[in-house]
């Protein structure tokens, strides 16, 4: 290795580690977003009805049965 050998980083590494320095409540922000979004309970009596409810797609979804 070289004397003054550095590292590589890259500019978007550079980028995150800026942005999280100025901001620092970024991460909170993402995970109470994620939040809202994502992370829920799921209702299985709900889900059941809806797979039993599904209807098998034709091979040929444009051909009409005749």
């Amino acid at each position: 290795m070289p004397l003054f050998w550095k590292p590589y980083k890259s500019d978007v590494t550079s980028f995150i580690e800026q942005l999280k320095a100025n901001k620092p409540t970024l991460e909170e922000e993402q995970r109470a977003g994620r939040h809202l979004l994502w992370d829920r309970r799921i209702d299985r009596e709900a889900q059941a009805e809806y797979s039993d409810a599904r209807v098998p797609q034709q091979p040929y979804v444009y051909q009409t049965k005749g």
